[in-house]
């Protein structure tokens, strides 16, 4: 099997270097000249709870020079999808399988554009990495990568990348209900990224003040009301409670969001909570609560250089 991860930010790199495992061909697929030459020369290093170890990938800046793939894993941020699905055109073949493994809603549907439905895979990963630098990557977390088709049908190649996924190291499930994952794994995100931004607190500080607390599960009540009124039947019970769990249990971790607040760069609002309040107002749904964060996020990012102290 041919796989290309597209995207050198953390979760594209722990991914390639687990899959590098594998005998498979696995390339990395970086928009970056200079630092696709960079990863090609010193591998990919690891830190953390699987150790630290190096693995030495396939790396190219140019589509071309990886040709036609079995598999493609899109890791860019939501905002980067567009530009790298046409980048991936030299590597699409007859039968050529497309995943995302991206935060919020959208990217499967921007995706699916140029390949169809058919061929189009949703996902979520609860693998936790952080960008170190260049190539480099802490794997600050274990948890299932869950995968499907966006027609729900399984087939014998999806059964082969699950078992690719386990047999790397890298816990894998099929779903047939992707979407209920997709949502499910949303509302976790607006429960956290937007409000941790703004905060600038450690995911488990969220939950130890009752204020912020409150915003919260306002949030995710109305992420819930979004996902019930379009029929989406969601994985967790009680999605409030899992939502304060995660909290707990990713306590000291910086959200991706805070982490693109505190380095200055464009932040993926427009998938998660951004996302929210736009099906909540094509079902005539008010959502107070995800406006006025999905509000102050932007303007925390367009304030950048006006910012006091």
């Amino acid at each position: 099997m041919k796989i290309t991860i597209v995207g050198p930010g953390a979760m594209g790199c722990l991914l390639a270097a687990f899959l590098s495992k594998s005998k498979e061909e696995i390339w990395l697929l970086d928009k970056n000249p200079e630092r696709a030459k960079k990863i090609k020369e010193q591998g990919i290093k690891v830190e953390g709870i699987s150790g630290n170890w190096q693995a030495k990938v396939n790396v190219s800046a140019d589509a071309q020079e990886i040709s036609t793939q079995d598999l493609i894993i899109i890791a860019v941020k939501s905002y980067d999808t567009k530009d790298a699905v046409k980048n991936i055109k030299p590597m699409l073949g007859e039968s050529t399988l497309v995943l995302s493994l991206q935060n919020g809603l959208g990217n499967t549907e921007i995706i699916s554009e140029l390949t169809g439905q058919e061929r189009t895979m949703g996902g979520i990963t609860n693998q936790a990495a952080t960008l170190l630098d260049t190539g480099c990557v802490r794997h600050a977390g274990r948890g299932e990568t869950v995968f499907g088709r966006m027609d729900g049908k399984i087939s014998a190649e999806l059964r082969s990348i699950r078992e690719l996924f386990n047999k790397a190291g890298l816990e894998a499930r099929i779903s047939k209900d992707i979407k209920a994952i997709l949502w499910s794994k949303l509302i976790i995100n607006v429960a956290i990224n937007a409000l941790t931004a703004i905060t600038r607190l450690n995911n488990g500080r969220l939950i130890e003040f009752d204020t912020s607390r409150k915003i919260l599960e306002e949030a995710v009540n109305e992420a819930v009301k979004v996902a019930k009124k379009k029929r989406i039947k969601l994985i967790y019970d009680d999605p409030l409670s899992k939502a304060e769990a995660v909290c707990e249990a990713t306590a000291n971790n910086v959200s991706s969001m805070l982490q693109d607040v505190l380095k200055q760069r464009r932040t993926e609002i427009d998938f998660i909570n951004a996302a929210v309040v736009r099906h909540a107002q094509s079902l005539g749904i008010p959502t107070p609560v995800n406006t006025v964060l999905t509000n102050l996020v932007k303007t925390i990012e367009a304030s950048y250089s006006l910012r006091v102290g």
